[in-house]
């Protein structure tokens, strides 16, 4: 954002930006159409409300916004999309909510709104290459590290590895080097192991058998079908090989092997008591989202400081990983109907940029709505005050970076993942080895995905 220019000139020259831009890509007159959003978030209502009002004052387009109920999204949809005045906008959930609603969404491929995505893997896309959904937030999730402590292990003279900062660590031989170095020196970097604990009580699983999971079925699926989304490809999968399952355990031994806790009591820890002991400064790393900052600064006594803390990539030691950034997925993808009349998809066309590219605009998305907004007319003041949202979208922003899809997305059932975690659970009990881990998910896959689909 430039702060030195006025807001009302700057106002006016993106609206005449956006109304060419609209007309081009649609062939519609976006003065002579109106908006109809049907708003997938009941949270932010009356925010969503104050913004479409503020868009037709700017620029006398008309925008209405009705907001379905929580859970109803689906059923509201339907039923709007079956009537004369139907949405022009509307939310798509991900790969799945496609394959149900493709047929009604416009081409985006040549939009301002897909060039301006920082990441364009994270775009909607159809079986034919085409875009057809735009991420309007994202989460993401890494591993999460205190740089206070990172930085007082590179200075040290005690080190045994070559590394000096954390943005030599780009692999998973980098990151092991590093971590089981840090481990012999856990006394004098003041900590009780390098990770937070790897927990594994009831209801505390979700890390690894869905968030760590999504590491080793991302690159099966990938390789399968390179061209398509993973998450489709899983969907598509009756039965899957688990072919990197020795990169999960690469991971996942370094996670438990250097913690906190002995790995025979994890299945007594929450994902409350990792997060603690990250606030509280026993532990340099631990893994989970950018939802996590509001759990580390209300830890009581908490000493991380909110200018230390980052995400880094999931390394697992797959070969090319050095390009892999962090996980990136949403739920929410902005659609626009292709059924509607000209005028009004171009009229749609330039609320979406003047809501992602315009001041007036970006300051809901980010101050009203709470968005980490995926794109990069998003100057760094523009950005969410919270660390892990910087730095998320700091990843989605570097040059030769790729962020991980949400593959989990795919997963064939709850019970899936509650079978993934009893075996990882038994695995770091000792009860049993790694192969029964392999042979259990894979089974367990096959087995639920013919109870889900017959």
């Amino acid at each position: 954002m430039k702060i030195l220019k006025k807001v009302a000139a700057a106002a006016i020259a993106a609206s005449l930006a956006f109304t060419l831009c609209a007309c081009s890509s649609s062939g519609g007159n976006a003065k002579e159409g109106s908006v109809y959003w049907l708003n997938f978030k009941p949270e932010i209502a009356a925010q969503v409300k104050k913004a479409a009002q503020s868009f037709t004052e700017q620029t006398g387009i008309s925008c209405t916004v009705k907001t379905a109920a929580s859970g109803e999204y689906e059923q509201t949809l339907t039923s709007e999309m079956a009537k004369d005045n139907a949405p022009t906008l509307f939310n798509v959930n991900g790969p799945v909510g496609l394959k149900n609603w493709q047929d009604y969404c416009y081409d985006l491929t040549e939009s301002e709104l897909y060039e301006n995505l920082s990441d364009k893997s994270l775009a909607l896309k159809g079986s034919d290459g085409a875009v057809y959904g735009v991420p309007n937030t994202v989460e993401a999730y890494g591993i999460i590290y205190n740089n206070a402590i990172m930085n007082k292990y590179f200075s040290s003279e005690k080190k045994k590895t070559k590394y000096s900062s954390v943005s030599e660590i780009n692999n998973f031989t980098a990151l092991e080097e590093v971590v089981e170095d840090m481990t012999a020196m856990k006394d004098y970097l003041g900590i009780k192991g390098v990770f937070a604990n790897t927990s594994m009580s009831a209801g505390n699983q979700w890390r690894w058998q869905t968030h760590l999971a999504n590491m080793p079925f991302y690159y099966e699926f990938k390789q399968e079908n390179p061209q398509q989304s993973t998450v489709l490809t899983g969907l598509k999968s009756a039965q899957v090989k688990f072919s990197y399952a020795d990169s999960f355990k690469n991971i996942f031994d370094l996670y438990i092997n250097n913690s906190t806790t002995q790995p025979k009591l994890l299945g007594s820890k929450s994902v409350d008591d990792s997060m603690a002991e990250f606030a509280l400064g026993q532990c340099a790393m631990v893994q989970n989202g950018n939802w996590a900052w509001g759990q580390i600064s209300g830890v009581k006594g908490n000493t991380v400081k909110k200018e230390d803390v980052a995400f880094m990539p999931i390394y697992t030691g797959i070969e090319g990983e050095e390009s892999q950034g962090i996980c990136i997925g949403t739920e929410n993808y902005f659609a626009v109907n292709n059924s509607a009349d000209e005028d009004d998809i171009a009229a749609t066309m330039e609320f979406l940029n003047w809501l992602f590219n315009s001041e007036t605009g970006k300051k809901y998305v980010v101050n009203e709505f709470g968005f980490i907004a995926p794109f990069k007319t998003f100057s760094e003041k523009e950005s969410p005050a919270d660390p892990l949202a910087k730095s998320a979208l700091d990843w989605m922003n570097r040059e030769g970076v790729s962020s991980v899809e949400w593959t989990f997305a795919c997963f064939p059932s709850e019970t899936f993942k509650d079978d993934f975690g009893g075996a990882l659970l038994k695995y770091v009990q000792g009860q049993s080895d790694w192969d029964s881990v392999v042979k259990a998910v894979k089974d367990s896959w096959a087995k639920q995905y013919k109870l889900v689909n017959g």
